[in-house]
């Protein structure tokens, strides 16, 4: 046969071993790319040139380079500089920066449509910036732009294969070793993209039925 169901079989437990591995690379990178693209978006945003140009600039620089290379900047570039990353914090730091620049931009448009009217509303009513951000602003900005960010975050879990680049023992490169070990490869990769078609489908059903829980609550 083809296909050997008992080796796919076999190898099953190995790969969902790694598979724990993609998925804390994919929750912790889209964490960092969450809280460092809000603090991005702030500082695009803001009115002092000598912060939002910066800002601007390393938005897109970021957006305009590969995440492969960015991943090999962090890993074999940053030792020149006496900064040594363990393979897979060099994985998950170029996953969140990269995504936090996508995610500063969805930040971004979210905070503008809010109405001007509302800071004004609360610098009357004599609060403080930091709480009229924290308490009436973000509970407007957030809601609309989930959709945007949970797509996101499905794009981060797509991406994660890259990370077998640096021989980070994830999904994609324990199916390589078994492949290269066994010399089968068909059953190892088959699995492989079965487990992201399953997760990307499951995840994409949960962003429609959270889209569809915020517009009840909207409405």
């Amino acid at each position: 046969m083809l296909f050997d169901w008992s080796f796919a079989l076999e190898i099953l437990p190995i790969l969902a071993q790694a598979a724990v591995i993609t998925i804390e690379a994919t929750l912790i990178g889209f964490v960092l790319a969450l809280l460092l693209g809000l603090a991005l978006a702030l500082a695009r945003m803001s009115r002092n040139p000598f912060i939002s140009f910066p800002a601007a600039g390393f938005i897109e620089f970021i957006r305009s380079t590969p995440l492969l290379i960015q991943i090999f900047f962090l890993y074999f570039v940053f030792p020149k500089f006496g900064i040594v990353l363990p393979a897979l914090v060099a994985g998950i730091l170029a996953l969140g920066l990269h995504y936090s620049t996508y995610c500063a931009e969805v930040y971004r448009a979210g905070l503008e449509n809010v109405p001007r009217g509302q800071w004004e509303a609360a610098t009357a009513l004599n609060l403080a910036p930091m709480a009229t951000f924290r308490d009436i602003i973000l509970p407007q900005a957030i809601p609309p732009i989930i959709p945007a960010l949970a797509n996101y975050l499905v794009a981060l879990f797509k991406e994660t294969p890259l990370l077998s680049a640096i021989a980070v023992l994830e999904l994609m490169q324990t199916a390589k070793i078994i492949g290269s070990d066994t010399f089968r490869y068909l059953e190892p990769i088959t699995l492989v993209g079965l487990f992201f078609l399953v997760m990307s489908l499951v995840s994409a059903a949960l962003i429609r039925q959270g889209e569809a829980w915020l517009r009840r609550r909207r409405s």
